[in-house]
């Protein structure tokens, strides 16, 4: 019997061995035959086109009928689909109600796809099945995250993926003992407490709850989880690495990105806080005014896109406030979106050297490449116009206030998904603009800007002019 046992474990040993070993042909095999069909085009079109095909892919999914409680039109299922990949977390119609349990699990696959990046995820299962990536795979990540040379591709990787995930867990076990003392139980509080935990930290801003987190208000230990969970997202890879590296004592210190992601969100984030809590009346109707007001500064500047109080409340000012932090973001190479707290400092460097005459430009003492101020300027210059024509456009096609529409135009395209209530209510000409805004907004302005203009790798511009570890977009 013991004989027999044996050779069966030797045949089911042989047996997997064979399946994997056929897995990694057939994948190197597909790998080969996309190389070769997008041989001649840039990293950048490459990667618009993969997630323009995992857009399509999860558009697909969420039309089949098992994905729908109810019918939700084609429209309104690639608007879900593109604000999922994107990890916006604008809807227009309502997620809990109108899609089965696949459905829902197609947009946390969406979401947690369009976080970490579909190419950081191939990456490391290359990454485990072979000892080091092609020239492509490494042009491919580089168009992804502009990651500076002193980083390992393995180690950036390896940093990414591991980090997303304890996070992740760590959140499903916060929202799991959230949940718990709310009253839900069994495979509710499971699915629960898993899509928040991956929704607050891919900064995807897609919820369950009824209400959002209203509820949470006043809860701080809600609040400090959620904020916990984008704030991790949102420091971005290059960051956590950059991190790792020092406390492992390969670098003697932390990076020049680094250096301005920390002190930007830290200054975006207290003066925020101090502005709503300060001057909102809408904050008056709650036990504390300091918990929603930071929840909802972290929440913009993070591009998580909850909120614990109703947005059409809020008064001008505040909204304004808003729009400024879902304009800037936080950091490059994250989860977050926007214009991003790099590129906004790179700017005032030039302003403070244009108003103070000096010929150098540069940041908490450090001087900043003419190469990196070009993009810089490029992303900014192109950021705001779009914000111009996409608002322009949504006053033709609708009927709402500017400050409203400026305020849906600036949550697509920083891909925070906070809202005032219009996006229910917009026209299919409304909703294909917001599509078109999270999508640009998910891949990076400058990024979609290369993918059209540019279509050869030899044609790109600075790609090899890393001259300092600033990253600015």
């Amino acid at each position: 019997m013991s004989s027999f046992l044996h050779r069966a474990r030797q045949v089911l040993q042989s047996g997997t061995a064979s399946a994997l070993s056929s897995c990694r042909a057939l994948w190197s095999g597909i790998l080969r035959s996309v190389r070769h069909l997008l041989s001649g085009t840039s990293p950048q079109f490459q990667l618009v086109l993969g997630f323009a095909l995992l857009v399509a892919l999860g558009w697909g999914l969420l039309c089949l009928p098992f994905s729908q409680r109810s019918p939700v039109g084609a429209l309104d299922a690639l608007f879900m689909a593109t604000s999922a990949v994107s990890t916006t977390g604008l809807v227009t119609v309502d997620l809990a109600q109108r899609f089965t349990v696949f459905g829902l699990g197609v947009v946390l696959l969406l979401f947690q796809l369009g976080g970490i990046g579909y190419m950081t995820l191939i990456s490391y299962l290359l990454f485990r099945t072979s000892t080091r990536l092609s020239e492509w795979q490494l042009r491919l990540i580089g168009a992804e995250y502009d990651v500076p040379k002193t980083f390992k591709p393995a180690d950036f990787v390896r940093a990414a993926l591991l980090f997303s995930a304890a996070m992740e867990v760590l959140g499903c076990i916060g929202f799991g003992a959230l949940f718990h003392q709310s009253g839900y139980r069994g495979w509710t509080l499971i699915g629960q407490s898993i899509f928040h935990s991956v929704s607050a930290y891919c900064t995807a801003g897609f919820s369950l709850l009824p209400n959002g987190f209203v509820a949470f208000r006043d809860v701080p230990a809600a609040n400090l989880l959620v904020a916990a969970l984008a704030l991790a997202g949102s420091l971005g890879f290059i960051t956590v690495t950059d991190i790792a590296y020092r406390l492992r004592g390969q670098t003697r210190a932390l990076s020049f990105t680094t250096q301005i992601v920390v002190v930007g969100m830290l200054i975006l984030l207290t003066g925020g806080t101090l502005l709503f809590a300060l001057t909102e009346p809408a904050l008056d109707a709650g036990q504390s005014r300091w918990w929603p007001a930071f929840f909802q500064v972290m929440s913009a500047m993070t591009t998580v896109g909850f909120n614990t109080v109703d947005l059409a409340g809020f008064g001008l000012p505040i909204l304004l406030i808003t729009i400024f932090l879902m304009y800037v973001g936080a950091s490059p190479a994250g989860t977050s979106g926007g214009l991003k707290i790099t590129t906004l400092t790179a700017m005032l460097a030039v302003l403070k050297s244009r108003l103070l005459g000096h010929r150098r430009i540069t940041f908490l003492g450090r001087r900043i490449p003419f190469e990196r101020l070009y993009v810089a300027t490029a992303s900014f210059g192109l950021y705001t116009s779009l914000i111009f024509a996409a608002t322009f456009l949504l006053s033709l096609t609708e009927t709402a206030a500017l400050e409203d529409m400026l305020f849906e135009v600036c949550s697509a395209l920083g891909t925070v998904g906070l809202s005032t209530g219009l996006t229910p209510q917009l026209s299919p000409a409304g909703k294909y603009c917001l599509i078109a805004l999270m999508f640009v907004g998910r891949m990076g302005i400058l990024t979609f800007g290369l993918a059209l203009l540019v279509r050869t790798p030899t044609e790109e511009q600075g790609s090899e002019a890393e001259l300092d570890d600033l990253v600015v977009s």
